[in-house]
């Protein structure tokens, strides 16, 4: 053994120095660029100076990417021999790096563009520097880049200019939002924010013509002292030139809608190549849409006319555009939309003006400007209507290898309304590896059927819910038997679901109607549970009815910040029982010799049941990024129940977890040795916290290195059936943390993040007192769990 570790760090050494040999090459004269480094002004106050990150995307030159802090890249790339073009040696190019040697006019370069850089950010008097180290011997070169940026220049007033005069009494009352503010940098990147700004803001109002350009800034610093006196120009549009070439210059055109003609078959290639199309096409008024198709529309026009929230003569708005192309996108049935428009061209003696009077006292001038029309062309592309989908998944626990496979067919037409039925079909093959289990095999299989409408049903009108974005109903019905080697069970579920957004960050979901079955066709085998006397444990593998609804809740906000930091939310909250324990306490009583009621022959459960989970990533360069999470839940039975259901209690431990440990092996609290042969460790609360570091390594593969620590706990003690250790107590569950911290890969294949993490427990609190602290790593000590998509 310790030949063998000898071996492998003279190898590991002997390719740290391989790879780190890459100037062997370089020609005499001229250096690899080995570092390149930025020094950000010290003397500027913290919360104006430019940081070394940000001004690190100006350098026109950089090192080569590294691999394990060494030069692997260049390495590979050297050791290609160019008088051979076979398979191997292309590898070697593909993959590997040229060396980067260092350009003095990329470096010069590079420090124009930090003056360029910090002059935009207000600091006029700034200054950019560098400086190059090199070594002779090794052919190195590590350029630093040194900057002063001085006292930075501040807007000491804000006026505006209307060469446009009827735009003024619209801007002027919306200053109240801008972003230039008397006191603050003047910082062009905040000049072009404002001026995107008042252009989607007036583009709300009519304006489909107007654009960023339509505004200038006049900037005055010839009052000295550092400060800027800021001029918002708003210019008026071109409408032509005279006779002798000379600019006409006109009021801003406010545009209303005229015709709105949707095509819900639109195919971009049978336009091109059949010349015959259009002269087949009908038109269907539907309450001023225009629906052009050639059969028969695909969609029902009713479904097509909730969907599009534009109307004819109504004014253009820019963001009711991008909600219809929001809502079609959402219905599922297209592949894409495309909205276009055409201006209607303006008669030479239109009398289509709009006017404003003053609202000042003393004011008789008439404001105008004029009207357009705009057509609206909506063109859609449906996607396949019918598919089918095959998954394998494959899986790996502490206790079993496992194979499951999934058959699903979907229709996202059924109806004629974007309504989307799917059901699939799903087997699933475990086999327990313990060589001394007396059951070895599990089986599972099970089907499961939805139906879901782009719209709210009820019995009942709606409309208050009308104006709710992207509204959805699910129907769901599924059927799922169990063949497990200490139990046999048939969970059969059915659900309403109601779900919508609001268009921004936030999706809601509610279901109100949420019927689950668990029955026990087979009796837990005593073994599964071995001795013990937990009753609550027990309790929850029996034949239950529960009948109750729940709520959800989401944040997330990476679409916006995409690429950057982003908050992601999810709150839960889920009831069951109440009304049938209502119903069975007024008109029914216990049967006899039970102490409980019971629906259709079965115990309902009655619980509740709520969770919160938090996470905030924050970037620390282009794909390095910190990731933190918070997870808390609560569950608790009264009434008709003993426990809450085992598939709505907590567990700790698996890929998205606790990654020291395997599903339910951690906890409760600090029970010693809870394990048995089969993972059984739930509890009613559950607390967590994660931190995660994500890095680049090569190419598609991504690194993390992690640190985890959590548990579960019973909320109720019960000295007659489970130890006091196994319940929550503020005054020391800390000290039952499990804490673990591992390494994982991830393989980020552009439509899903395959994952892999090892981790490696550093406190099992179900370890004896005095062992908890886990010095001497064992392999048991440790878990590999295999995840699709980021843990949170």
């Amino acid at each position: 053994m310790g030949r063998l570790c000898r071996i492998l760090v003279v190898a590991v050494l002997g390719f740290v120095g391989s790879a780190c040999s890459v100037t062997r090459h370089i020609p005499e004269g001229s250096y690899f660029l080995q570092k390149v480094r930025i020094e950000a002004d010290r003397s500027t106050p913290r919360k104006e100076r430019i940081p070394a990150s940000e001004l690190e995307k100006y350098i026109r030159q950089t090192p080569n990417k590294r691999f394990l802090g060494t030069n692997f890249y260049v390495w590979l790339y050297e050791q290609a021999d160019p008088a051979k073009g076979n398979r191997w040696n292309e590898w070697k190019r593909k993959i590997g790096q040229a060396p980067e040697l260092l350009d003095a006019g990329l470096v010069k370069k590079s420090t124009e563009n930090l003056k360029v850089y910090m002059d935009s950010k207000g600091f006029f008097h700034s200054q950019a520097s560098f400086r190059i180290d090199t070594t002779s011997r090794h052919k190195r070169a590590t350029v630093i880049y040194s900057t002063h940026q001085g006292a930075p220049y501040r807007i000491d007033s804000v006026s505006y200019l209307f060469h446009d005069k009827f735009l003024e009494q619209i801007v002027l009352p919306d200053t109240v939002h801008t972003l230039l503010r008397p006191g603050a940098i003047y910082d062009v990147t905040v000049l072009d924010a404002e001026r995107e700004r008042i252009t989607a803001y007036l583009r709300d109002r009519g304006y489909y013509n107007f654009s960023v350009n339509n505004i200038l800034y006049l900037a005055d610093t010839l009052g000295g002292d550092r400060k800027v006196d800021l001029q918002v120009v708003i210019k008026q549009y071109l409408a032509g030139y005279d006779a002798r070439g000379k600019a006409i210059m006109d009021n801003n055109l406010v545009y209303r809608l005229g015709k709105i003609n949707i095509f819900p078959d639109y195919d971009p290639t049978e336009i091109r190549n059949d010349t015959t199309l259009l002269s087949r096409l009908d038109t269907l008024d539907y309450r001023g849409l225009n629906i052009i198709y050639e059969k028969r529309p695909s969609l029902r026009p009713r479904v097509l006319r909730q969907t599009v929230p534009l109307y004819p003569n109504y004014v253009y708005n820019s963001s009711r555009v991008n909600r219809a192309y929001a809502d079609l996108m959402s219905l599922g049935y297209f592949k894409s939309t495309r909205i276009a428009f055409e201006e209607q061209p303006l008669a030479a003696d239109s009398s289509n003006y709009v006017s404003f009077i003053g609202s000042s006292a003393d004011s008789t001038q008439m404001l105008y400007t004029r009207e357009g029309y705009l057509t609206c062309n909506i063109l859609c592309t449906p996607t396949l209507r019918q598919s089918v989908k095959v998954d394998v998944e494959g899986s790996t626990t502490s206790s079993f290898y496992g194979l499951k496979a999934t058959v699903g067919y979907q229709n996202r037409n059924i109806f004629r309304g974007a309504e989307s039925f799917d059901v699939s079909f799903a087997a699933g093959y475990e086999f327990m590896k313990a060589p001394d289990a007396r059951k070895k095999r599990a089986t599972e299989f099970g089907i499961t059927a939805g139906l879901t409408f782009p719209r709210f049903l009820a019995p009942w009108h709606m409309r208050r819910f009308r104006n709710a974005n992207q509204p959805r109903t699910k129907i769901e019905v599924a059927v799922n038997f169990q063949d497990r080697p200490y139990y046999a069970r048939t969970l059969s579920s059915a659900g309403l679901t109601y779900s919508w957004t609001n268009n921004r960050y936030s999706s809601f979901s509610l279901r109100p109607v949420d019927i689950n079955v668990i029955d026990m066709t087979r009796p837990v085998d005593p073994e599964f549970l071995g001795s013990t006397q937990n009753k609550y444990l027990i309790n929850s593998f029996q034949t239950q009815f529960i009948g109750g609804l729940s709520f959800s809740y989401s944040y997330n906000n990476q679409r916006k910040n995409f690429g950057g930091n982003a908050t992601t939310i999810r709150f839960n909250a889920e009831t069951a029982g109440n009304l049938i324990d209502a119903v069975e306490h007024a008109f029914f009583a216990p049967a006899a010799g039970r102490d409980y009621y019971t629906i259709f022959g079965i115990q309902y459960s009655q619980y509740f049941r709520t969770d919160l989970s938090v996470s905030r990533k924050i970037m620390l360069g282009d794909v390095t990024a910190l990731v933190g999470h918070l997870y808390g839940g609560v569950a608790m039975a009264y009434g008709n129940s003993q426990s809450v259901p085992f598939d709505r209690q907590f567990y700790c431990g698996g890929s998205n977890g606790m990654r020291g440990w395997t599903p339910r092996t951690l906890g409760q609290g600090s029970v010693p040795d809870p394990h048995n042969d089969y993972p059984v460790q739930t509890g009613d609360v559950k607390l967590e916290a994660n931190v995660e570091l994500r890095f680049p390594i090569w190419g598609m593969i991504h690194g993390a290195t992690f640190f985890d620590l959590g548990n579960i706990w019973y909320i109720r003690q019960n000295p007659a059936e489970y130890s006091d250790e196994a319940v929550f107590h503020f005054d020391r569950f800390y000290r039952q943390l499990g804490f673990n911290t591992g390494l994982g890969l991830r393989f980020d294949i552009k439509f899903a993040v395959l994952r892999l993490d090892w981790g490696i427990q550093l406190h099992n609190p179900n370890n004896p007192a005095g062992e908890r602290w886990i010095h001497n790593f064992k392999w048991k000590n440790t878990a590999l769990n295999f995840g699709v998509g980021y843990p949170f």
